[in-house]
């Protein structure tokens, strides 16, 4: 993989970045990102494309839904595609108050929309139940993948993420048994594409997976960190997962702290970006929305839902749009 300098990338690669706003998918005629890589799937550690090449994606979650839902948008998605170089989407449904378990058809639409502008855009997308507590809603969680396997079972694009962030319980006790039930209403509608499980302690323990992995041969599993609070104990944790061959997708990091807002340390960020370029580790960074958080990518005052200038763009917004345009060039250009 291309590496960078970090540093020398964010702090002075903007303005020319900048001069290059708008270029458009329209460009590259037929090809997307998804008709270039096609079908995923797993190969050893790594997530493969449709020559067995490995692939790793580099984009943007959305905020939970329910507090977020403005940019659960077309305009919003072709612009994260057209200008900020996304290959993935994550779409995080909100299983809390005034989410998906109160509003399960408000929510679906919500998901279908972006859904269907990351196909339209060609570019993959996570379909994220966003729960710390999946393992006590169980039964709507198959339902709810039900209905979305079966929607989308023939779309390469997708990606099923079924656990965001399991809390300190076990994962062989809990986790698994839940993943495997849902899991198991998923392959009866799309028996190919990727699923992303997640691991104890806010998807931090994935070493717990070692010797102990869902019998299904495109399962990952989640990787999150925050880098200016998590530090080289919970990447040792990675290391030794992916030492034993269990792939990782990293479907939530931040620049911030593990709260979603406080300090950025640049310098921890650097040590975990190269990490992730390191070990090939597909990511989406959280997240977009213009909650007054130092993870948010747009400023509170900001107001567009696409078309957003550096002033309308967080400190963290900036540098992982610059990152993202730099790590997903080589594909973008390969379009044109």
């Amino acid at each position: 993989m291309k590496r960078l300098s970090f540093f020398i990338f964010v702090f002075f690669a903007a303005v020319f970045l900048q001069k290059n706003n708008g270029l458009a998918m329209e460009n590259v005629g037929s090809k997307t990102v998804v008709s270039h890589f096609g079908s995923l799937r797993v190969d050893g550690k790594n997530i493969v494309d449709k020559n067995g090449d490995t692939v790793v994606l580099h984009g943007m979650s959305l905020f939970w839904s329910q507090w977020g839902g403005q940019f659960y948008n077309k305009e919003t998605v072709d612009w994260l595609v057209n200008d900020w170089h996304c290959t993935v989407i994550r779409a995080a449904i909100g299983i809390a108050k005034d989410g998906y378990p109160d509003n399960p058809e408000k929510e679906l639409e919500k998901l279908y929309t972006v859904i269907d502008a990351c196909v339209d855009a060609g570019i993959y997308v996570i379909i994220d139940w966003h729960d710390h507590h999946a393992e006590k809603h169980g039964d709507l969680a198959a339902d709810f993948f039900a209905k979305v396997s079966a929607k989308y079972s023939d779309t390469p694009n997708v990606i099923y993420e079924i656990f965001n962030e399991p809390l300190k319980i076990s994962w062989k006790e809990v986790i698994k048994p839940y993943a495997e039930k849902v899991i198991s209403v998923i392959r009866k509608n799309d028996p190919d594409n990727l699923i992303v499980v997640g691991t104890p302690t806010w998807s931090q323990d994935v070493d717990d997976v070692i010797g102990n992995r869902i019998d299904d041969p495109n399962t990952v599993y989640s990787y999150h960190f925050y880098s200016s609070t998590h530090q080289q104990d919970v990447r040792d944790r990675a290391i030794k997962a992916m030492d034993a061959g269990v792939p990782l997708f990293v479907t939530e990091w931040g620049m911030s702290e593990a709260s979603g807002t406080g300090t950025i340390n640049v310098e921890q960020t650097k040590v975990w970006t190269d990490f992730l370029e390191k070990n090939n580790l597909s990511w989406c960074n959280w997240s977009i929305i213009t909650k007054d958080e130092t993870s948010a990518a747009l400023l509170p005052t900001t107001e567009k839902l696409s078309g957003w200038s550096d002033a309308e763009l967080s400190q963290s917004g900036k540098t992982i749009r610059n990152y993202i345009r730099e790590m997903n060039s080589d594909i973008f250009n390969n379009l044109k």
